[in-house]
């Protein structure tokens, strides 16, 4: 069933030039609604595919009764049919938060394999360019920081994690084999941590914890002593830096690296974030979960050469805005249920 929601309002249109027909799969979640919202400010027409595991209505009802916006709930794990041409395609689609994507491991693995497979023969049926999300997960444990897109990475093949990382690492090779021997167009965009407003409360990653916690007046959970570190991209550039490497003139399938490269530990986030919401919640120490990386923080180099792209938005300004979000998503879940006699 394909429903029609109404146009976004904020940011200036772009001057694009030709409106081009986008589907962009996981278009209800976090990200993906992020995406279909900046192709809809720029005068583009969006198929946004979600099976709704993760993807959230609310993320898209913003874009109600925009003609230029179509919704179609399906698994892009099953075979599916879109008619008309289609330029471009933002497969962002496979859940992206640990408990998420552990949830089921195996519908996830096939996300990044069957599902990726589909939409490749979709890319290569309209003639059209593709975009992979995939993820830094597939450089696993790191054992050098920063890390490029030539390191190869250390991840365990038989973890609790391996349905996610190994799953990206294989739809990285189909990207790969399907522009080699089908001359499909494609991109590969290695997404760092990435936070902002539409991510849900129940995300199970690790600002969205901290933040919820804190604005409940919870325990802040930190998994192992807190030395961690990790690299927080505000979604507004990761975005950007979406767009500009779909864009791009590529010559080969190289994988990007998409984040920020300033680092925090995990307890410096924590504290953070209580100073942010002036929570009175208190730290609490817990086992670290089994393949959680040490160190997390992406060499850009390749980004800021061939995209002239790096975030802009510090981890202050982007916590603010996030705070801000979470803070009314909680406050109307919380809000008392009206009876009517």
């Amino acid at each position: 069933m394909v429903s029609r929601f109404p146009a976004t309002q904020g940011r200036k249109l772009r001057n694009v030039p030709r409106a081009l027909r986008v589907v962009v799969t996981g278009g209800a979640g976090f990200v993906g609604s992020h995406i279909c919202e900046r192709l809809l400010e720029q005068g583009h027409h969006v198929i946004c595919v979600d099976n709704l595991l993760t993807g959230r209505m609310s993320n898209i009802e913003p874009f109600l009764a925009n003609p230029r916006f179509a919704f179609m709930r399906r698994d892009i794990i099953e075979p599916f049919a879109i008619s008309g041409p289609v330029d471009r395609i933002y497969n962002m689609a496979c859940a992206a938060s640990p408990p998420q994507y552990q949830r089921d491991p195996i519908h996830t693995f096939k996300t990044c394999v069957i599902g990726v497979m589909n939409m490749l023969m979709l890319a290569r049926e309209k003639g059209a360019r593709i975009l992979q999300a995939s993820t830094s997960e597939v450089y696993g444990d790191p054992e050098m920081s920063p890390q490029p897109e030539g390191y190869r990475g250390s991840v365990n093949t038989v973890g609790p994690r391996s349905c996610y990382d190994e799953g990206k690492r294989a739809a990285e090779t189909l990207f790969h084999d399907f522009m080699v021997t089908q001359g499909v167009d494609v991109r590969i965009a290695r997404i760092f941590n990435t936070y902002g407003p539409r991510m849900s409360p129940e995300d199970g990653r690790v600002v969205s914890n901290f933040v919820v916690q804190a604005l409940r007046g919870e325990d802040i959970t930190i998994y192992g002593d807190g030395s961690q570190t990790r690299s927080f991209c505000y979604v507004d550039d990761l975005v950007e830096g979406l767009m500009r490497l779909m864009a791009s003139d590529l010559s080969a399938p190289e994988p990007v690296n998409l984040g920020n490269p300033v680092e925090f530990t995990v307890r410096e986030l924590a504290e953070i974030v209580l100073r942010k919401t002036t929570s009175g919640s208190q730290l609490v120490r817990m086992p670290l979960p089994t393949d959680d990386p040490r160190q997390r923080r992406p060499d850009i180099s390749r980004a800021r050469g061939l995209l002239d792209w790096e975030p802009t938005i510090p981890l202050s300004e982007g916590l603010d805005r996030t705070i801000a979000y979470f803070a009314e998503e909680i406050t109307k879940t919380a809000a008392p249920k009206v009876l009517v006699s």
